[in-house]
């Protein structure tokens, strides 16, 4: 099997897609050196843009892949495929491929090869006022267009699963759930008993509506007002344009003084920026997944989450769970990790037994039996 991957969400900062499709890369590969994709597997890697170019490190760190760079612009690209669903992978790669692979909800075109899309989240079908413009505007149409084109759609959850099925009207053949991966970190004993000398209350993740940013911030602000001595709250993550108004309350009180915006984190970062937590707070209205709970619990740090999304299924049962419509419930979640005695430790031995069910080898294997569900439908499409 001979496939393309869409690698262009890495080029940059590698933020939750981003992210995904390095790991998933590099697990593919790996895949590939062990001999364990049966029939054989070729991962080669797509890149397109007009000033970024694939990081040599990171390209290294994946292993033997080739990589097919085009310095065509992003957008200029992106207008021909999705309204023109033009030029070809086999045109614009220079090569013919069994299986093209776009890791978002955007169709890449392919003559022959079957075609497979990742949908990581639709919140921007269902609360379109939390997302930009540009996806508000274009992304309605080309989901649902990519996602009845496609041979087979993945989705990291069985919630996304069930969302995409719903509203995009597919069919459950179609759908295949490959959940992601987590580091696999091992924490020394003090950080599995809940990390009693961690400095802060860390969230991380991009800095949009859709995390419940305003929500956590509240609530923060009505813990440090009844609590001063609580520890302070690290936001760490992109910062979108929807931010600044957030930042700016964090110079004013009650949270001045209180809270450390850090922003992107580069991944050879993250491991230690999670072991200098008390605890993750991720108070999101909808989480595809949510990386960042598996990352913290491999490190053996107590997470408070969200009772919506993927979260619930992701954690089983081995995080707090709370309301991220309530700024109550997300500061009373909070304050019982940093104050009820055993609780952190308790949290922090189920994470670490939870993030071993995650890993991006098993993502890979997922990943590979759906591009040979892909390669049947398309045989039998062309039958």
């Amino acid at each position: 099997m001979r496939l393309l991957l869409d690698y262009r969400p890495a080029l940059r900062e590698r933020t939750g897609v981003g992210e995904y499709v390095h790991q998933l890369a590099r697990a593919l590969v790996q895949l590939s050196e062990d001999g364990a994709a049966e029939g054989g597997l070729t991962v080669e890697l797509f890149t397109s843009s007009w000033k970024d170019r694939p990081d040599p490190a990171a390209v290294a760190e994946l292993g033997p892949v080739r990589v097919v760079d085009r310095r065509v612009p992003v957008r200029t690209l992106n207008w021909a495929w999705h309204r023109l669903r033009w030029p070809p992978a086999e045109l614009l790669a220079g090569g013919r491929y069994d299986v093209v692979h776009s890791p978002h909800p955007l169709l890449l075109p392919s003559r022959r090869a079957a075609r497979v899309i990742t949908i990581h989240d639709l919140d921007f079908l269902l609360h379109p006022e939390r997302t930009r413009e540009e996806i508000r505007r274009d992304y309605p149409a080309f989901v649902r267009r990519a996602a009845h084109t496609a041979e087979l759609v993945i989705v990291p959850s069985a919630h996304v699963g069930r969302v995409a099925a719903g509203l995009l009207e597919l069919d459950a053949s179609v759908v295949c759930v490959c959940p992601q991966g987590g580091p696999g970190w091992e924490p020394d004993p003090a950080q599995a008993r809940g990390n009693p000398g961690g400095r802060y209350i860390l969230f991380l993740g991009t800095l949009e509506p859709r995390k419940n940013v305003q929500g956590l911030l509240d609530a923060y602000a009505a813990l440090v007002t009844r609590w001063p001595q609580a520890p302070p709250l690290v936001l760490a993550g992109h910062g979108t344009p929807e931010a600044e108004r957030w930042l700016e309350a964090t110079l004013r009180p009650p949270l001045a003084g209180h809270v450390e915006c850090r922003g992107y984190v580069p991944s050879h970062e993250r491991r230690a920026l999670y072991e200098g937590a008390r605890l993750l707070v991720l108070p999101s209205f909808d989480e595809g997944f949510g990386l960042p709970v598996i990352e913290a619990m491999s490190a053996g740090i107590p997470v408070v989450a969200s009772d919506r999304g993927a979260l619930p299924e992701v954690c089983g049962g081995a995080a707090l769970l709370v309301d991220p419509d309530d700024r109550g419930s997300i500061c009373a979640g909070i304050e019982r990790v940093l104050r009820e005695a055993g609780l952190a430790g308790r949290l922090a031995e189920r994470g670490l037994a939870r993030a071993r069910d995650f890993s991006w080898r098993r993502t890979a294997e997922l990943t590979f039996e759906a591009y040979r569900r892909a390669l049947v439908r398309r045989a039998r499409g062309a039958a």
